[in-house]
C-alpha cells in the first residue's frame, strides 16, 4: 500500500484526502459547464451528483492495489479548489495516470502546477512510480500546457481514436519518467 503522509504541503496549497465536508466547495465546480467541458460523458452536476462524487472521492485515499485512485483536494485559504489525483495503472511496471480538476476562478496562479508537482514528488520519491502519464483531448489547451508545464513530454497523438460528443476526437498523451522527473529544470 502507498499512502502519502497528510496533508502535503507545499508554498501556497495543502493536498489532503477529500471529506464529505468538502461538498459545497466541489460542488460549486463540478456544477460548471466549462469544468466538465473535457471530461468524456460529463455533464455538470447536481448537488446530489456532487455529493455522491465526493462520497467516492472519499474512499480515494491511498493506492492499495491496481486500478486503484489516489484522490487529494488542493485546499487554498480554507477552500478546495480542485482535486489531483494518481490511478495505479499497472504495478509490474510501476505506472500511475495523473489527473486534475480545478476551478476557474483560482486559475493562471501556477495552484494546478504547484498541486501536481507535489503529487507527482510523491508518487515518484515515496510510491517508487517509473512511469506517468496523462491524457486530454487535443482541444483541451490548459490541460496539454499543465503538463508540458510539469515537465511532461508529449508522446502521442492519436487521431479520431474516441467518440466525444458523438464526434470522433484527437487525443494527446503526456508521459515522465522518474529519472526524467528528479533531473527536470524546476522553474525558479
Amino acid at each position: 500500500m502507498f499512502q502519502p503522509s497528510y496533508p502535503i504541503r507545499t508554498a501556497r496549497l495543502t493536498l489532503r484526502p477529500v471529506t464529505l465536508d468538502d461538498l459545497d466547495d466541489v460542488y460549486a465546480y463540478q456544477r460548471r459547464p466549462d469544468v466538465v467541458r473535457w471530461m468524456l460523458g460529463a455533464e455538470p452536476r447536481t448537488r446530489e451528483q456532487s455529493r455522491a462524487s465526493v462520497r467516492a472521492m472519499a474512499g480515494e485515499d491511498a493506492l492499495r492495489a491496481e486500478g486503484d485512485c489516489l484522490t487529494l483536494a488542493v485546499v487554498r485559504d480554507a477552500t478546495v479548489i480542485g482535486t489531483v489525483e494518481l490511478v495505479w495503472r499497472s504495478d509490474s511496471d510501476r505506472t500511475a495516470e495523473l489527473g486534475f480538476v480545478f476551478h476557474p476562478e483560482h486559475g493562471g496562479r501556477g495552484l494546478a502546477t504547484e498541486a501536481a508537482t507535489a503529487l507527482l514528488g510523491w508518487g515518484f520519491d515515496e510510491a517508487g512510480l517509473h512511469r506517468v502519464y496523462g491524457r486530454c483531448h487535443a482541444r483541451n489547451e490548459a490541460s496539454a500546457r499543465l503538463m508540458t508545464r510539469l515537465g511532461m513530454r508529449r508522446e502521442a497523438h492519436h487521431v479520431r481514436s474516441y467518440l466525444f460528443d458523438g464526434e470522433w476526437a484527437d487525443q494527446f498523451v503526456f508521459a515522465i519518467l522518474a529519472d526524467e522527473w528528479r533531473s527536470r529544470a524546476v522553474p525558479g
